[in-house]
Parts: C-alpha cells; sequence; structure tokens
C-alpha cells in the first residue's frame, strides 16, 4: 500500500494531522499514553489551534489551494473523480489510442516521462517552436499540433468533474470558515491552481457570495476591476455601508473549466463551440503564461497580498512545483517580517510506515525529521522551520484534515441555518 492509499483509508480529521516541531520532529496533535502506560506524551494540538486561530484573525486571509485538495471531492460510483496527474497521462491515452500515443512519445524516446502527462506536452510544445517554421503539410509536425489539441480537449473534460451530485464536505466546511470572517476585516482571498468548480458548487450549496473577477451581467465578462467591488445591503436610513456577511475573493491562477476567450474578451461559458478555454494545460510554459492576462492580474494579486502587513498565507494541496507561485511566497518570507505561513500536505512524511506503526510498534508520537525534502522550495521553508521562525507553522495532513481543524471564529447566522433548513426540505422532497 502507498501513502497515498494509506491516506484514503484513514477517515479524515484534525486528529490525523502531525505538527513540525524544532528538536522533536513531526508531533501528532491528540496527546498519546507513553510507552510505560504512566505519563502522557503531549500532542501539539495547543500549537496548531493557536497558529490557525491566529491566521484566521489576521487583518489579510490568504489561502492557496493545489490539486490535492481536489482529490477528496466524490462522486457516485461509476461517475469520473477527480484526476491525479497518471489518470490524465491515461485520459489523453485513451482520447487519442494507444498507437498515436506510443508514437508520440517514442519522438522522445531519451526523456524519462514517467508517465508524466507535463512533461510531455512540454517536450511537444518545445518541438512545435523549434519547427515553427516548417511548411504546413508537414506531416510529423501535423501530427504533434493534433496530437496537443487532442491531449488539451481530453484534459478539460476530465477536469471538469464536479457538478450538483458531488460530495464536497471539506471544500464546504474550509468555504464556510474561511468566508465567515467577519466583513470589519478584508475578504479572504482564495487562491486556487485548480480547473475544477468546486469551491463555486460549494458556495453556491451554502448561499455564499463569490468575487471572482466577472461581472453580474446576463453574459459574465472578466474585467480585474470588479475584485474591487464589493457587496452591501441598500435599505433604511443607514449612515454607513452594511457590507453583507459570507463573502470572499476567488483567483483561479491556471484558469477555470467554465471560462472561454471569446473574440478580446473572456466569458463564463462551459460551450466549446462558443470559445477557446482560457487554462493554462499541464506544462512546463506555465510560468510564462501565467504572466498573461486574466492570469497576470491574478498572479499581480497574490504578489501584491504577499507584501501586505499582518498578511497570513495557508496553503494546502499545493506541492510548491510552481515556480512562478514557489518564488513569491520564499520572496515573502524574506522580506516580509509578519506574514504567517500554514502548510499542511501530506507528502512531508513520505512513510507510511512511520505514520501506521505496527501492532508491536505504533506510531510515534513525535517522527523524526527524515531526509532533505525533495522540493527545493518545501526544503528551504522546512530548514526555516526547524531554526524556529515563529511565523512558519508546517503540518503533516490533508486538505481534508486543515478544513477540519480550522476553527469557527463567527457562529452560524441565522440566514446560514436558514439555507440549511430550506435545503433539508428541499433534499428530502417535502
Amino acid at each position: 500500500m502507498s501513502i497515498w492509499d494509506y491516506w484514503k483509508e484513514i477517515g479524515a480529521g484534525r486528529s490525523n494531522l502531525r505538527l513540525l516541531v524544532p528538536n522533536e520532529g513531526w508531533v501528532a496533535y491528540t496527546d498519546r499514553a507513553a510507552e510505560d502506560g504512566k505519563a502522557t506524551a503531549r500532542g501539539s494540538q495547543e500549537i496548531v489551534d493557536s497558529a490557525l486561530i491566529n491566521a484566521m484573525s489576521a487583518s489579510n486571509l490568504v489561502t492557496l489551494i493545489g490539486s490535492g485538495a481536489s482529490l477528496c471531492a466524490r462522486n457516485a460510483d461509476g461517475v469520473p473523480q477527480a484526476p491525479s496527474m497518471t489518470d490524465l497521462w491515461n485520459t489523453v491515452k485513451t482520447a487519442v489510442g494507444n498507437a498515436e500515443f506510443e508514437e508520440i512519445c517514442n519522438r522522445f524516446s531519451k526523456a524519462r516521462l514517467g508517465q508524466n502527462i507535463e512533461k510531455l506536452l512540454s517536450l511537444c510544445k518545445v518541438y512545435l517552436e523549434l519547427n515553427e517554421a516548417a511548411a504546413e503539410d508537414d506531416e510529423d509536425v501535423v501530427k504533434v499540433r493534433s496530437f496537443v489539441s487532442s491531449a488539451e480537449a481530453s484534459i478539460l473534460a476530465r477536469v471538469d468533474f464536479v457538478d450538483h451530485g458531488t460530495i464536497l464536505s471539506a471544500h464546504e466546511s474550509y468555504v464556510r470558515k474561511v468566508g465567515r470572517r467577519g466583513f470589519r476585516k478584508a475578504r479572504a482571498m482564495l487562491f486556487t491552481t485548480n480547473y475544477d468548480l468546486a469551491f463555486e458548487e460549494a458556495a453556491r450549496r451554502l448561499r455564499f457570495t463569490v468575487i471572482d473577477g466577472f461581472s453580474h451581467t446576463l453574459d459574465q465578462v472578466y474585467d480585474r476591476q470588479h475584485y474591487e467591488l464589493d457587496i452591501v445591503r441598500r435599505g433604511g436610513p443607514k449612515e454607513s455601508p452594511d457590507y453583507i456577511s459570507n463573502v470572499f475573493h476567488l483567483y483561479k491562477l491556471h484558469g477555470s473549466t467554465d471560462w472561454r476567450r471569446i473574440g478580446d474578451e473572456v466569458m463564463r461559458s462551459r460551450d466549446n463551440k462558443s470559445g477557446k478555454p482560457v487554462l493554462i494545460y499541464p506544462r512546463s510554459s506555465k510560468y510564462q503564461e501565467a504572466f498573461e492576462p486574466p492570469y497576470l492580474d491574478m498572479m499581480g494579486a497574490f504578489q501584491a497580498a504577499l507584501r501586505e502587513p499582518d498578511t497570513a498565507l495557508v496553503i494546502a494541496g499545493f506541492g510548491f512545483n510552481d515556480d512562478h507561485i514557489s518564488r513569491p511566497i520564499i520572496a515573502a518570507l524574506e522580506s516580509n517580517l509578519s506574514l504567517r505561513l500554514v502548510i499542511c500536505d501530506p507528502s512531508f512524511i513520505s512513510s507510511e510506515g512511520a505514520l501506521r506503526g505496527t501492532a508491536a510498534e505504533p506510531a510515534a508520537q513525535a517522527i523524526p525529521v527524515g531526509a532533505a525534502h525533495t522540493n527545493s522550495f518545501l526544503e528551504k521553508i522546512i530548514s526555516l522551520t526547524l531554526r524556529d521562525d515563529p511565523r512558519i507553522h508546517l503540518m503533516n495532513g490533508r486538505f481534508e484534515d486543515l478544513a477540519d481543524a480550522l476553527p469557527d471564529l463567527i457562529g452560524e447566522t441565522d440566514r446560514e441555518r436558514h439555507v440549511e433548513r430550506i435545503k433539508s426540505i428541499r433534499d428530502h422532497g417535502i
């Protein structure tokens, strides 16, 4: 069983979290009985809870969610689930056919592809750029161009897996806690590299309002200025604006399954016939593409947010493999002394045995820090943590574990309770 299978097997919950504590290692969230059966080994619950409360209470709350978060979204049996990178490899292979797929892979036989669809599409992109001067009927160029087109279309269809029946318990919990922040503070800013509509659907079910850069007209059009707008309630002789609650900003750094470029504008639509999908597909050119509109607006907002004083950045499901996102985070750690950083990821502890333990020797209360992390950005952050940087808290766990651990700073409102009552009636067909 792999470490990822292990995480799927165990239930969600904050008790799965482990916090990296300098001079101790990865300390379990809950208290555990010591080996002698007399003493109790203290867990990291107090530190974790304090770190999350401080993050949620910051003047500026920024959260970054990566592809790992989508893996907890579940569809009914027989319906496509959230895809992993291996799933995307197989999806493209099925879409183009085994023969054509193998032919494309064989063009780059010296490359170690390892079922890495991002690497394969990157090589195809480079090949096409090197041969852009080739004749339009050049057979090799036509084949590669056709493969890339088919691959991108199949990826778009595969990542568009969220519908009204998708189970999004963790996403709903996360949106409820992050979006419920008091309106006297800046609205929470949720950045994600995911194409899917998990957060939009979660917000719809909760009746939360998403400010995502699109207009509220019949044909929704993207304009960066829409992020500067807020929503107030008018009525009665009130002297100050009555800001509505349960609002957050959503920035999709790599595009979305429901964005289409029609002419010079980006519209909200899922109709491929009426425009070109607006997505940064998995390939090495993501860095360059991220600095083109509308992605540039979102990257600019991300970088600006990290420079603000009293800012908390909460990260989950993001592996720091995208340089254009990772580098600004490292730069912010170096320059912004008031930045608070919380990272939750299941890859910090790579050994399933360390997490699970055995019947004879259960998992330790504190697991020693292993070898250097394979990701250089995360290794720098781990190093700062081990040097007692009080701004950083690293947790080994999944997105759903973090969603469970986040505190509810503001109680459920009458409006939320009303929404749940109406939803319950509708679900039962009354």
